[in-house]
Parts: structure tokens; C-alpha cells; sequence
């Protein structure tokens, strides 16, 4: 019998089925949640080796040519794409820490970051210490324990825009073979590239700027595949020990990429952290207009910046792209084509005035995230940092007036108008 002369029921499952194929210009979406194999050898094989794709959440092509094309774009050697950036820094974490181990990261991270490490990784014997003064690098070195297995830090801080000195930190990092995380969401790969500058591993949330439309979620964790078995695996022994069965180590069988290997095949298919095709596609379509946005994000964000700076209802504006900032020189020296689309001013009048500005605004979108082509703003202290202590909003420079922008690509002179207009309000209760 062949399905053609198969009952109605059965047509309609297998009818029409041929493999035809295509040369298509976008990346297909494959979205299936297996793949058929050809024999048992095959299916044998592939279990055995990892090769080719079996199941969505252990491997898919469309997800599989996005990280390529993202790991490119970090000058990386391979990346995982995940299910969102709160996954990937999960990832990553996990990929090179477990139980009884020691973190170092800085104090001017995402919320949802530093949740997961003082409450989650917490609970698995993972240990956090922090630090303020990321411009030390003595207060790197002296966190360091022999149970550190990595340092943690963001190019550019969310939300004071703390410029990160990749190459000073990841060096303490080498000193004890320990790698340097850094998420580089706010700062993005055509501003900055991490890897080039010694850190180890990458994340982003690739729903902010990699998507770009404010569309999808997604995370991905990118290697540099420098993984030195020799030097830095008496800090990492699930990679160089054999595995289960007796399948050699994971650096017998990845050598540089053991790393990410590990990540791919141990941690993000086990956590339940594989994206969805559809989502890796629009990703990767995202990512094709990256440096076109963020250029114009950037350039936008600036004008706003220096005409915020000298508004009268504003007290200050912490932007890496002002010559005021503290971190400026450092944002000259990594950053590339611009100093990124977020960054914070506090308004004169506090409290009020920053609800005044978020509820008169029409054109900046009141909502929490950034990375769109949409401006947009958001009041930390009531919002993403509603559960620190008055004292840690200080030292991170969330005030009572303080609110959050994430710039768009919209005509400059629009934003400003809408501003201009909201501050009017402001300056009236305030002069």
C-alpha cells in the first residue's frame, strides 16, 4: 500500500510529503519539533555523536544559522541561542559554575540578573560577591577566591551607564584562569565587541537591540572557544573529566569549544531553555539592520542627551556620550559609532515631576524594556528597582526624579518636541 491509496485519514497526514528543496534567500524556518531520520543508523548516530538534528530542543537549522550569524557579529567562535537573556545569563552561569563555587560580578547589573544570583544560584551553593567600584581593579582581585569560577559585568550598566573596562578585568580574570561574562546587551556588537578585548563569553538578551522590534524574546551565550584545558581546568572539572559511560571529556571531544559545547549539549537543552524557531528567525532578521538602528539609536540618543543636560527642570543626565559623564573616556576607547541608545536623567522636583513627564509624553512609549525602535521610559525607582533599599538606589543613581530612556530611531526632533513639552509642565511647579 502507499499513502496515496491510503485511507482519507492517513492522506491527510502523509499526502504530499516529498522533500523538495530550495534555494531560499531568507533562512527557513524549520518549525517542527523533530526531524525524521533516514535509517537506524542514522538515528543511531546521531545520538551517538550529536551530529545533525534530532529534536528542536536539542537542535534545529533555523536556530543553528542564527547563532552563527550572531556569534560572527561578536567575532565568536560558536553560540547557543536561548529562550530569552534571563536564559542566557542562567546559561552561561551554570555553564561554568555549580554548587560550592564562587561568582564575581559587578554591582551595576539588570535586576533580574542580580535576582538570579542572590536567589536562585543562592539556593544551588552558588555564591555572589559584588562589586561598586568596577573602575578598581583591586576590588576584582581581592573578591577572587580559589573557588571563583567567573567574573560578571555589563559593557555598558543598565542604568547609569557605567562603562565597563573589559580588558583590565579580563586580565585579573586570566591571572587566576577565570573568565570574564559580560553582557553586552546595552552595549551590542556594533558598538562593542567583548571578545576582542579578552572577555571569555558574551550574552545578550536578543529581545532588545539584536531583534529590535520589540517583537519576540530570545537570549544567546557566545564562546570565545579559547577553553585551555591545561591552564584552566583545575577550575572547571565537568569539562575535562570523562563523562558518563565513559564518553571522553568534554574538552577530549571540543577542545577550545568546550565551553560552549558543554553549554549546548548539558545546560540549555537539560533547563528547558531551547527558543523557538519563529523567534530565532525574527532574531536573525533583526539582527541583518542592527548597525543601521543602533547608529541612528545612538546618534538620536545623544542629541536628546545634550539637550536634556541643559534643560533647566533637569538635574542631571548620566550618559556615556557627555563629556560630564565620569566614564566618558572609557566609552571613547571601546565604544565604536556611537555610546548606545539607554541612559537616565533626573528631573528637578522629584517624585511628581517624573510621573508629570511619563504621563504627558506621547511619543516615548511608557513600558518596560528597551532596545526598540520605539523610544521609550520607564521610572526605576517604582518599577525595576522598586525592591532596593533607598541607599542601594543612590549608590546606583536611581533618585526619586530619575527616569529611564531607551532611544528609537524616530526623527530627533519629534522626541525632543515631546520632551519639550512635558518639561514645560515640570519647570512651571519647579522655578
Amino acid at each position: 500500500m502507499t499513502v496515496d491509496t491510503a485511507s482519507f485519514f492517513t492522506r491527510a497526514l502523509h499526502a504530499g510529503r516529498d522533500r523538495e528543496t530550495a534555494s531560499s534567500r531568507a533562512t527557513p524556518i524549520y518549525l517542527t519539533a523533530g526531524f525524521e531520520f533516514d535509517d537506524f543508523d542514522h538515528a543511531a548516530h546521531h545520538f551517538g555523536t550529536g551530529d545533525g538534528f534530532g529534536y528542536t530542543r536539542t537542535g534545529n537549522p533555523t536556530v543553528r544559522a542564527v547563532e552563527r550569524q550572531l556569534a560572527a557579529l561578536e567575532s565568536g567562535a560558536d553560540a547557543v541561542l536561548v529562550a530569552s537573556g534571563q536564559a542566557a545569563v542562567a546559561v552561561a552561569l551554570l555553564t561554568v559554575a555549580g554548587a560550592g563555587d564562587h561568582i564575581v560580578s559587578s554591582a551595576h547589573i539588570y535586576e533580574g540578573t542580580r535576582g538570579l544570583l542572590v536567589d536562585n544560584l543562592a539556593r544551588l551553593g552558588i555564591e555572589t560577591t559584588f562589586i561598586d567600584d568596577i573602575g578598581d581593579p583591586d576590588a576584582w582581585r581581592a573578591a577572587i577566591r580559589p573557588t571563583t569560577r567567573a567574573l560578571f559585568a555589563e559593557s555598558i550598566a543598565n542604568a547609569r551607564n557605567d562603562i565597563l573596562d573589559i580588558t583590565g578585568v579580563a586580565a585579573i580574570g586570566d591571572e587566576h584562569a577565570v573568565p570574564l561574562i559580560v553582557d553586552n546587551t546595552l552595549g551590542t556588537p556594533y558598538l562593542v565587541r567583548p571578545l576582542e578585548h579578552g572577555a571569555s563569553i558574551v550574552v545578550h538578551s536578543a529581545s532588545k537591540f539584536l531583534a529590535g522590534h520589540g517583537s519576540v524574546l530570545g537570549g544567546v551565550v557566545v564562546d570565545d572557544g579559547r577553553f585551555d584545558a591545561d591552564r584552566a581546568g583545575h577550575n572547571a572539572p565537568h569539562l575535562v573529566l570523562p563523562g558518563r559511560g565513559g564518553l571522553p571529556s568534554v574538552a577530549a571531544r571540543h577542545g577550545g569549544l568546550a565551553r560552549i559545547a558543554y553549554a549546548r549539549e548539558s545546560v540549555a537543552p537539560r533547563f528547558g531553555a531551547s527558543p523557538s524557531p519563529l523567534n530565532a528567525f525574527l532574531i536573525g532578521q533583526g539582527a541583518e539592520t542592527l548597525g543601521l538602528r543602533v547608529e541612528r539609536q545612538s546618534r538620536n540618543a545623544l542629541d536628546v542627551a545634550r539637550w536634556l543636560e541643559a534643560h533647566d527642570a533637569v538635574e542631571s543626565v548620566d550618559y556615556a556620550g557627555l563629556e560630564s559623564h565620569p566614564d566618558h573616556a572609557l566609552a571613547q576607547r571601546y565604544l565604536g559609532g556611537g555610546h548606545g541608545a539607554i541612559f537616565t536623567f533626573t528631573l528637578r522636583g522629584g517624585l511628581e515631576a517624573a510621573r508629570d513627564v511619563v504621563e504627558s509624553v506621547s511619543v516615548f512609549t511608557h513600558m518596560t524594556h528597551i532596545g526598540d525602535v520605539r523610544s521609550l521610559v520607564l521610572h526605576p525607582a517604582t518599577t525595576s528597582h522598586a525592591y532596593r533599599t533607598q541607599e542601594e538606589r543612590d549608590a546606583l543613581g536611581i533618585r526619586p526624579g530619575t527616569l529611564r530612556v531607551s532611544i528609537g530611531i524616530e526623527d530627533v526632533d519629534d522626541l525632543i518636541a515631546d520632551l519639550s513639552r512635558a518639561l514645560a509642565t515640570v519647570w512651571e511647579k519647579v522655578a
